[in-house]
């Protein structure tokens, strides 16, 4: 592959999503290739906040009802931009809560242990947000973790091996949730394969999309996933602490809520008051409480711009900006001990490189002493994401660049090898 700056220009120059750069704020004088941890403000989520308050400053409570985006419906609003980058019907998709929030409520509504079926069928890679609610539901059921948690393990630390999950597939387990995407490799799974023989063994099975969405298409209802939860701070550049959201199969409308509050209701019945709970005949059932609306309002901009974008244009780029990345890193830094530990295939890749090197903590702060922004996971890893809607080829080139002078110099000795309070 052709190294030259030239080359990255050109790649740039053919690039039909290129414009959507001039509608975030980028950060000055910085390579910024942490997306897949925080993406970066756009002015179409700018602007959304400012609506939103102007909104509550022109009609208080009325804002309930009136105004551009009515607040009472905003999380269905949000679900419907939000069903296409998943391939879902409008119905099944509502914005709320947060990752793991969703995650306790989807348990709860799912897990439902008989007989030998008491367990939970996770896995060794998963973020440990998801871990921790998975165990803490086995305990609030009665059930001792340590005997009632299944994990499947990784052969190298990286990768799962889909045979290896299905081979975990026994008649003790009743519910499977796994990640769409691990969070440090970056490894796609096959949730098709996953849910169809989940379902042969009569086992719900849910997926936590927070590395996937907006960086990979789903189609969740095709493939019949029984649901799924994310967080829109990532690739969906809705800000920190934005508000998650959830997917629920049409099939299991009318599946009480494990965790009811108000706004499960039904909207018809919801200001009745009653006592007894009228739930919503959709994905709104498992909404809890009352719509964070100022941390959802980013998501009416953010979400916009992935609608005139395209998520497959979004994914067909992704694809090329990580391809690039890998192939310089594998020409330019081929002496320097790093282990390229995401999969190459397109198709298993998410939306960022994972690279290991010994010295990995203090190779990420030197990057970002020199105006690059990556992301350290440990014990020895680095992630880089070149975003689809803001990054360009040529910060690919630069940040390869950046990287093996540090090396060359050995610049990154000039600190500890230890993550900081936040890595």
């Amino acid at each position: 592959m052709n190294i030259e700056k030239t080359y990255a220009a050109y790649l740039d120059q053919q690039d039909e999503l290129a414009h959507f750069r001039d509608e975030f704020y980028l950060p000055e004088n910085t390579l910024y290739l942490d997306g897949n941890s925080l993406g970066l403000l756009s002015k179409q989520a700018e602007q959304a906040v400012e609506d939103m308050m102007a909104s509550w400053k022109t009609f208080a409570i009325d804002g309930w009802a009136k105004g551009k985006e009515p607040w009472y419906y905003l999380s269905e609003k949000l679900g419907t931009m939000t069903a296409p980058l998943i391939g879902a019907g409008t119905e099944e998709v509502i914005v709320t809560g947060s990752a793991t929030t969703n995650l306790h409520q989807l348990t709860a509504s799912f897990y439902q242990p008989e007989g030998r079926k008491t367990k939970i069928l996770a896995d060794s890679l998963n973020f440990p947000s998801d871990i921790y609610a998975l165990k803490s539901q086995l305990q609030l059921k009665g059930y001792d973790p340590n005997e009632h948690f299944i994990q499947v393990e990784s052969k190298d630390d990286n990768l799962l091996d889909t045979k290896d999950i299905v081979n975990a597939m026994t008649d003790d387990v009743a519910l499977i949730v796994l990640p769409g995407v691990l969070y440090r490799s970056g490894q796609v799974l096959d949730m098709k394969t996953l849910t169809d023989e989940a379902h042969k063994r009569g086992i719900p099975i849910g997926f936590d999309l927070c590395h996937s969405i907006g960086a990979v298409p789903h189609r969740l209802s095709d493939w019949d996933v029984d649901f799924a939860f994310w967080c829109t701070y990532k690739h969906l550049n809705a800000g920190p602490g934005s508000v998650g959201g959830l997917y629920v199969n049409q099939k299991h409308f009318g599946r009480e809520p494990g965790l009811a509050g108000w706004f499960s209701s039904s909207k018809e019945k919801q200001f009745d008051m009653e006592h007894t709970l009228t739930q919503a005949q959709n994905a709104g059932a498992f909404q809890i409480g009352t719509p964070h609306l100022l941390s959802a309002a980013p998501l009416l901009g953010s979400l916009e711009i992935f609608t005139q974008a395209g998520i497959d244009n979004i994914r067909q780029k992704s694809l090329q900006l990580t391809q690039y990345l890998i192939k310089l890193l594998e020409t330019e830094l081929s002496d320097y001990g790093f282990t390229i530990a995401n999969p190459k295939e397109t198709e298993l890749r998410g939306g960022h490189v994972y690279i290991e090197h010994p010295d990995a903590a203090r190779i990420c702060k030197a990057l970002k002493a020199d105006g690059v922004v990556p992301d350290f996971r440990k014990p020895n890893g680095i992630r880089l994401a070149p975003v689809a809607l803001y990054n360009t080829f040529t910060e690919v080139w630069e940040t390869v660049q950046i990287l093996k002078t540090i090396m060359e110099e050995k610049r990154y000795k000039h600190y500890e090898n230890e993550r900081g309070i936040i890595a």
